[in-house]
This record gives structure tokens, C-alpha cells and sequence, in this order.
């Protein structure tokens, strides 16, 4: 997959987000991409587990719950996960 098609989905669950995306018309051609393209990230997004929702009166999609995509690499990801999960207080037993 292309680096742009990860830039677009990292700008479209940004504008989610902040609920700043516009009509889709409007998204699509901010984006530079076809509305059916568009509609092609919302689908894949939702299957993904966002719940993503349209707002007519605000003309802007937004999540219906708290959260975002995050797709960057994280070195020493076991280690990052146990800290974020509050597992151990006391991790210094994973360290080197």
C-alpha cells in the first residue's frame, strides 16, 4: 500500500475527530479522492471497529465513542503494552 493511502486515513480520523470533516463532497475533495473512495475508507474504518456516525445538523462524521487509529510502529511493544495496562506498577523486571 501506498504511504498516502495511510496519510489519508491518518487525516480522515483526525477530521473524525475534531468533527471537522464536512459533507463528504467537501471531505473527498479536501482529500483529493472520489467520494466512492471515500466511502470505500469510512466502510473500511467501520469494519474495523469505528464507530463512526454523520451528524446532519453539523454536516461532520464523528465517533460516537472516544478514541482514534494509531498507526505507527512502537518499538518494544510488550513492554509498552504492560506499562499502558497498568499490569505491573514495577516493571523494572522486564528491563535488561
Amino acid at each position: 500500500m501506498p504511504k498516502r493511502y495511510f496519510e489519508r486515513l491518518q487525516t480522515i480520523d483526525y477530521l473524525i475527530r475534531i468533527k471537522g470533516t464536512g459533507k463528504p463532497a467537501h471531505l473527498a475533495k479536501r482529500l483529493r479522492i472520489s467520494e466512492r473512495t471515500l466511502f470505500e475508507f469510512l466502510k473500511m474504518m467501520k469494519e474495523l471497529g469505528a464507530p463512526i456516525a454523520y451528524d446532519r445538523y453539523k454536516e461532520s462524521y464523528y465517533y460516537s465513542e472516544k478514541g482514534g487509529f494509531n498507526i505507527r510502529f512502537v518499538k518494544n511493544l510488550t513492554l509498552a503494552l504492560v506499562f499502558i495496562q497498568g499490569m505491573f506498577t514495577d516493571i523494572s523486571f522486564l528491563l535488561p
